[in-house]
């Protein structure tokens, strides 16, 4: 009997990587050139980064466009990686592919998102479904769950948000976002910026606020999806704050402060 390959515990190699086969058909782009089109991707796990990468077997990638990079980095990946500059869809673009050390993932080559590292393909997709910033990783759950909590936002001191009609987004090692009505947030307390971000668990934020008052208080800690991915459709318009630099009460409860990867980018 052969063990279906969605069964399979996830390998090691004896670099330090973790890998697993997936089934998902995924496709790479670079302006209109498709490099990358492979129906057995594998995803990588590199010790100490939090997301997974893709790497896909070299006959289902346009080799053609790639060459010996110029001025490979010295410490990009785990191991004696190889690096491959594109040349494809424009100017060319510097380290944007490599191949993992290693028997096991030979004959295989990852590459960089370019909104995400400023190198490597514009555009990839699952399925016929667009992804951002990161392959999604199949070990974590985001779920929006509608609520009654009683959530109370305080900034300074000043109330600028209240609601009993939160909707709860569990995203795994992150702590709960708080996604609150449009009309129980004091958006006149803040200002809109032209920032936006991407996920690709969630989709799109498009919408951000910085708080006008007083205090040392990071930019861009209000965010909103007006038009988020299925999965997570109940949080559309709706607005979350930075747990981490915001006061948030739920249900009576003062909530601490967490510890997050985004901590770092929220010092003011």
């Amino acid at each position: 009997m052969t063990t279906h390959p969605a069964a399979r515990a996830l390998r090691a190699t004896p670099e330090g990587l973790l890998w697993e086969p997936s089934e998902r058909w995924v496709r790479g782009v670079r302006g209109d050139v498709t490099v990358v089109d492979s129906r057995h991707p594998v995803l990588v796990w590199e010790p100490g980064l939090p997301v997974p990468q893709y790497a896909f077997p070299r006959e289902e990638v346009r080799t053609d466009l790639l060459r010996p990079a110029r001025h490979p980095p010295a410490d990009g990946h785990t191991g004696l990686a190889v690096f491959y500059d594109l040349v494809a869809g424009g100017d060319p673009r510097p380290s944007a592919a490599w191949t993992f050390p290693g028997e096991d993932l030979s004959g295989h080559i990852a590459f960089a998102w370019f909104g995400r590292t400023g190198t490597g393909l514009d555009h990839w997709y699952e399925e016929d479904e667009e992804i951002f910033v990161h392959p999604r990783d199949p070990y974590k759950r985001v779920d929006a769950m509608p609520s009654s909590r009683h959530v109370r936002v305080e900034i300074g001191g000043t109330v600028v948000a209240e609601t009993r009609a939160p909707v709860l987004l569990f995203e795994t090692s992150l702590p709960i976002r708080y996604y609150l009505p449009r009309e129980d947030v004091r958006l006149d307390l803040f200002d809109p910026t032209e920032h936006s971000t991407r996920c690709p668990y969630k989709g799109t934020a498009r919408e951000y606020w910085s708080w006008r008052g007083a205090g040392a208080v990071p930019p861009d800690i209000v965010w909103s999806y007006p038009d988020p991915l299925p999965a997570v459709a109940a949080i559309k318009g709706r607005l979350a704050f930075f747990n981490e630099v915001v006061d948030l009460a739920v249900d009576g409860e003062r909530l601490p402060r967490p510890v997050t990867p985004f901590s770092a980018d929220l010092r003011t």
